[in-house]
């Protein structure tokens, strides 16, 4: 705080003497602490997702049913497929002659294992099991595991099927995805690996985020990384002898594994038949619905996950359940986990409607255990990638399909060690494992700002006041709620609280600044009420506006991985709108009505983006199990509005991204997921002037120590507005 608050404020509300805390200056609220409508604006964010998302569910359900033909539904998945693949991220070549190097080979009953590294990109390589008969046939089957979000290659469901097919005489693939096993990016692989207890067999998995979140910074995404891995793991089967390439199936396990394994038969049409496990319709938690064509996941759910709920997925209409369908009429294995029944889930007369236009319904069949996920073994078929139970269905239909004798299920189980690929004689001669942090920031070096958070079209307004004006010792306060206006009746808009502090000797026009940050009004009244001061003082009057999912409408502090922030802000991502895009926009809002004020000069505009987040002292604050310790999330979002949005002559930054050569340093990040779009640490290529304060770097700590006075600053962004 760069001073104690002002007596200049007066106070507008008193709060109990019981809660033992000293009155706020202000009240920061617009209608009041306890108005009802307080709370509703804290549900804005929530609100307006969940219309939107009915909105779009109800939008392509209809577009599907009016669908009668065979012509008309391609041309459909055509459109969506397409949008699908460029919401992947942009693929490189692939390799004429892609390295492959075989590490081990382990000779097992009847099988051979080979640990393999293949290169999916230039110096990226995936390591994998390769399971192979001793005898092969003379064209030979070949089989490829998606394993699921829980553990790596070596889990011992994946080796038991491995060897089982093997020893049916097919060749079976079972590689690392990014960031697990032998390609995870912490380093916490043990309980000794870190001084606190922490969930050591979760780590993979809970880093799926962090991943995410910095291939996404380069307009890339964990899901297309994984398919283009999968693609390539494709074509290491067809390389091998005597293999079928009228057989290639390609299996996606429970729990994170079928969601790669549909997007990849969808875009990959080598894949003769897919498997993929909790993908496409109904899921564990799936519940009967009144409404499904409104209120079903078509596409999937928005949480920190982000393979679960993929981008852009609502606004390209790439419904999980056509992701699925656009296989047909090659053979798909719709496989469920838990019970499963063809009248309760909704997905299912939709597939069989897709199938039927090729005469093809004999090509989908069914798999599935029994119980729920909240039972217990062995009523409930819990299972860590493809359990004995789902794979009997899987066997007979590769019977039915493709000829394949059902395999006599085998096991005998190696220690995950047998199964590395990179080994002591790899690590000197052989490929070396690269970080993902140095694969993004190549991708990233000078990027310009791309998908970023392009506003779209201007917003029609409506500013209501919320209450009486009041008059302070330097200004006149006026509290509005600003309702941005969409023409679609589904989606009712969206309500942004404000303030305007009219200073109380005005000139004729006043300059104005317009002061945005996560934190809100209430963090500018508390922390910066020196500058306020200092603005009004100097005749520049003020906005504070909470932005959508800031200040008032804020769905909750924590920028952590799990919390509601996050959720809402990867529905964001599916509805094809990030957060800060609709920031930018609610920004352009607030200019246009500020240029309605005949008080206001619209041609002196500022912008102050502000944090008020407390960096990391060093990497120890952030490098930690997910579980452990919490790192101090930082809040770049006020910085980068102020540095991208147009309409402001002069802008001023505090706490945002410093550019650096080197964005990502580690696997750790800790600023909120809503912070993290394309190009997001390249700055802003604004003409205007820009002051910039207390840059962090992607762990939220300090780049440089300068020391900080925001009264100096606001005395610079004053001479600017100066006519």
């Amino acid at each position: 705080m760069n001073s104690p608050r002002h007596a200049i404020l007066i106070l507008a509300i008193a709060f109990p003497a019981s809660l033992g805390a000293e009155p706020p200056a202000i009240d920061p609220t617009v209608f009041g602490a306890n108005d009802p409508r307080t709370k509703e604006l804290a549900r804005v964010m929530a609100t307006d997702v969940d219309r939107r998302m009915k909105a779009a569910n109800l939008a392509e359900s209809a577009a599907f049913e009016k669908l009668k033909s065979k012509q008309e539904w391609e041309e459909y998945r055509d459109r969506r497929i397409e949008a699908l693949r460029k919401s992947l991220g942009s693929y490189p070549p692939v390799p004429e002659k892609m390295s492959v190097t075989v590490s081990r080979t382990i000779r097992g009953e009847g099988f051979e294992i080979q640990n393999i590294l293949y290169e999916s990109r230039p110096g990226w390589f995936v390591s994998a099991n390769l399971y192979l008969p001793l005898e092969s046939p003379a064209k030979m089957p070949g089989i490829l595991i998606s394993h699921s979000h829980h553990t790596s290659k070596t889990h011992g469901e994946l080796q038991d099927m491995g060897m089982t097919w093997a020893r049916a005489g097919c060749a079976v693939l079972v590689p690392d995805h990014v960031g697990y096993g032998e390609r995870r990016e912490h380093p916490f692989h043990t309980e000794k690996d870190y001084p606190a207890p922490f969930r050591v067999g979760r780590q993979d998995y809970y880093h799926r985020y962090t991943n995410n979140l910095m291939l996404q910074a380069a307009g890339e995404s964990l899901m297309g990384w994984m398919a283009w891995d999968l693609m390539r793991g494709i074509d290491v089967l067809l390389k091998l002898p005597k293999i079928d390439p009228e057989r290639i199936m390609l299996l996606g396990a429970v729990a994170g594994g079928g969601d790669p394994a549909g997007v990849t038969a969808a875009i990959d049409q080598r894949i003769t038949c897919v498997a993929p496990f909790n993908f496409g319709g109904w899921q564990p938690e799936s519940k009967v619905l009144e409404n499904p064509a409104r209120d079903f996941a078509w596409f999937g759910d928005g949480y920190w996950e982000s393979t679960r709920g993929l981008r852009g997925g609502a606004a390209g209409g790439f419904a999980h359940y056509v992701i699925l369908g656009s296989v047909a009429p090659r053979k798909v294995i719709y496989g469920h986990e838990f019970a499963w029944s063809a009248e309760t889930d909704p997905a299912w007369p939709r597939l069989q409607k897709i199938f039927d236009f090729y005469n093809a319904k004999a090509n989908i069949v069914p798999v599935h255990g029994s119980g729920k996920v909240t039972g217990q073994a062995p009523e409930s078929t819990h299972c860590t990638h493809i359990g004995p139970v789902h794979r009997a269905g899987i066997h007979k239909a590769f019977a039915e399909w493709f000829g394949m004798p059902i395999p006599k299920e085998y096991s005998k189980r190696l220690p995950a060690e047998d199964l590395k690929c990179w080994n002591e004689t790899t690590e000197k001669a052989g490929p070396k494992r690269k970080p993902l942090a140095e694969m993004v920031n190549a991708m990233l070096k000078d990027q310009p700002a791309k998908d970023a958070g392009e506003p779209g079209p201007r917003w029609k307004f409506e500013a209501a006041e919320a209450g009486k004006e009041e008059l302070l010792p330097l200004a006149k306060l006026e509290r509005y709620v600003l309702h941005l206006k969409s023409d679609r009746e589904s989606y009712p808009g969206i309500d942004l609280p404000l303030f305007l502090m009219l200073p109380k000797e005005p000139a004729k026009k006043s300059p104005c600044v317009v002061m945005v940050a996560t934190g809100g009004k209430k963090g500018f009244l508390e922390e910066r009420a020196g500058v306020v001061d200092a603005f009004l003082k100097a005749g520049v009057a003020l906005v504070l506006v909470d932005v959508r999912g800031t200040g008032e409408t804020r769905p909750g502090t924590s920028g952590d991985r799990g919390s509601t922030r996050t959720s809402i802000s990867q529905t964001n991502l599916i509805l094809g709108t990030p957060v800060l895009a609709g920031q930018l926009a609610d920004l352009r809002a607030v200019i246009d009505w500020l240029k309605t004020r005949k008080e206001i000069d619209g041609d002196r505009l500022g912008v102050w983006g502000d944090s008020f987040a407390e960096p990391n002292k060093d990497g120890k604050d952030v490098e930690h199990p997910f579980d452990s310790a919490k790192a101090k999330i930082g809040e770049p979002t006020g910085a980068w509005l102020a540095e991208h949005a147009d309409g402001f002559r002069v802008r001023y930054a505090r706490g945002g991204i410093a550019k650096a050569e080197k964005v990502f340093t580690s696997p750790f990040v800790a600023i909120p997921h809503e912070a993290v779009v394309p190009g997001f640490a390249n700055g802003s290529n604004s003409e205007f002037p820009c002051r910039r304060e207390g840059q962090i770097d992607v762990r939220n700590i300090r780049t440089d120590d300068k020391p900080i006075d925001p009264l100096k600053s606001a005395e610079w962004m004053i001479q600017q507005l100066k006519p």
